[in-house]
């Protein structure tokens, strides 16, 4: 049997499990929604998506590595980024790439892993 488990490097973020308003990341329990790159990870304090601002997103623009895929975990299910806050996104050098928070979590990891230059800010799920 071949293993195919994504080796990833030694201390990257990865996401182990989501809910009840909670995320493990890496061993570590953040309660509440988080901004999430490979080498950090932060609480965020946006509770819903109605709450997603560019001004919310600014600590992932902070450095010499920002990152060129944004993927934002809406919550519960899939929302719609409006234009103007994609496009500002992109004029921020990023692309953003919204989706239910489960399916950004799992994204991130595969994304992560194949060290491509991505962040993820993931609204908390109960």
């Amino acid at each position: 049997m071949t293993d195919i488990s994504p080796v990833v490097p030694q201390g990257r973020q990865v996401v182990e499990s989501y809910g009840g308003g909670r995320f493990r990341i890496s061993g570590a329990v953040w309660t509440g929604s988080v901004l999430l790159r490979p080498d950090a990870v932060q609480s965020w304090p946006v509770a819903g998506f109605r709450d997603l601002t560019l001004e919310s997103l600014m600590p992932l623009t902070e450095g010499d590595n920002v990152p060129e895929i944004l993927l934002v975990g809406c919550g519960s299910r899939t929302e719609f980024l409006p234009r103007t806050l994609r496009e500002a996104i992109r004029a921020q050098g990023m692309v953003a790439d919204a989706m239910d928070t489960g399916a950004a979590c799992r994204t991130y990891n595969v994304l992560m892993a194949e060290d491509r230059r991505v962040a993820a800010a993931l609204i908390a799920v109960e």
